[in-house]
């Protein structure tokens, strides 16, 4: 199987490459953050750089189960330092290491040391480290496979699907990149991705949040998924699961979702007023970092093609660096995504098709209803008829805008 280069991550921590900060690559379990950083030894090997100025650990590896005692690694590591020479230290899966930010930070002060490490999730972010490293890290975050990079994955006869057939199989097997390997066969995808749920709900979630009640974490993440690009609260999790006889608060719900969202399984897109240019604190809408895995916990009629559609342009605005945001104008003025660049914004609407007259014009009313002169989009499933401007907003194929490489 062949392996993804990506290289705009790899173009990241080439520009990254011996600055006096720390490289923080995150991402969910899968995503490929272990295989980047072997590129990028490819790429360091290829520049002259040798093995043993190379050190790499992955504490998921039980070669290295001792070394999740810190001063072990940091003995370990220090003893493997070339004196004259850079010392290119990659540290995967760190979070395994308890009290690990001493390590990072004795390296940091080192000047021949250039650090790199990986989490399997946001929250060690969000703790000691980011306060210890205030101002002296640098953060990556990686995604599964876009449409793009799954289309030139494919093998042998897949390659020459049309384009709708390539978006049904990425729906189908999923975006992850090791599951390519199973393009052939559903069952073997399946049960790939099952694993891949279980170990973040129970590695990620479930054992750091001390959770007792694994079948209402369970619960909630089934809601979550089934009701992806609809507004919903903690209240409102809480009372559904109470209207089913299922005991839970809303702090208890609220808790959940940020271990769901610290694991990078699900992400939350929040409110934002175009009018006010702020944040709105209340009533969010959250999305699945995969949409086949979603398919796989969620039948029948919940595996809408709209919301999925929207899930897929949520992640696509991620990966290309956008700051996403469920757009506000007015008291009922709903716009799907507000994404933001450099402080600039766009704004997109994402519908299956829009043939009908009625559609279009429900579509185009938020759009049309912002003054101002920034990019406005409308993606659609569409093939004829898919291409087009409305007085300047522009209306695209949502497949060939995933290809688009600019």
């Amino acid at each position: 199987m062949q392996r993804f280069e990506r290289p705009d991550y790899l173009e990241w921590l080439i520009r990254q490459k011996d600055k006096q900060i720390i490289k923080v690559v995150t991402g969910v379990r899968r995503c490929g953050k272990s295989t980047i950083f072997e590129i990028y030894r490819d790429y360091l090997a290829a520049q002259g750089v040798l093995p043993e100025q190379m050190i790499f650990i992955n504490f998921e590896d039980l070669e290295f189960e001792d070394l999740t005692d810190y001063k072990l690694l940091y003995r370990y590591v220090k003893e493997r330092l070339c004196p004259d020479k850079m010392n290119y230290i990659f540290l995967d899966e760190i979070q395994h290491v308890k009290s690990y930010e001493k390590v990072v930070d004795s390296l940091f002060l080192k000047n021949n040391c250039d650090v790199y490490i990986t989490g399997s999730n946001a929250y060690f972010m969000s703790g000691e480290l980011a306060t210890l490293l205030t101002g002296r890290y640098a953060e990556l975050s990686m995604m599964p496979l876009s449409f793009s990079e799954f289309c030139e994955g494919l093998e042998n006869d897949r390659k020459s699907l049309s384009l709708n057939e390539k978006f049904h199989l990425y729906l189908s097997t999923g975006s992850f990149p090791y599951v390519l390997k199973y393009q052939y066969g559903a069952d073997e995808a399946k049960e790939y991705m099952e694993g891949i749920y279980h170990t973040i709900l129970l590695n990620d979630v479930v054992k750091r949040l001390k959770i007792a009640d694994v079948n209402m974490l369970e619960s909630v993440t089934r809601y979550l998924m089934h009701n992806i690009g609809n507004r919903t609260t903690p209240t409102t999790i809480a009372n559904t699961m109470v209207s089913r006889q299922r005991k839970i608060d809303s702090k208890t719900v609220d808790r959940y979702i940020r271990g769901l969202t610290d694991s990078l399984l699900i992400y939350e897109a929040r409110r934002y007023n175009i009018k006010g240019k702020e944040l709105l604190s209340s009533i969010s809408k959250y999305y699945v970092c995969d949409v086949a895995m979603r398919n796989m916990l969620v039948r029948g009629r919940d595996s809408d093609i709209g919301h999925i559609l929207e899930n897929i342009v949520y992640l696509e605005l991620r990966r290309r660096g956008y700051e996403v945001f469920v757009g506000q104008y007015g008291t009922d003025g709903e716009v799907d995504f507000v994404a933001i660049k450099n402080g600039n914004p766009e704004y997109y609407q994402v519908s299956q098709t829009t043939l009908e007259d009625s559609v279009l014009c429900r579509e185009l009313a938020p759009l049309k209803k912002i003054p101002d002169n920034f990019p406005k989009y409308l993606l659609t499933l569409d093939d004829i008829f898919g291409e087009w401007n409305y007085d300047g907003i522009q209306k695209k194929n949502v497949l060939q805008w995933m290809l688009d490489k600019k």
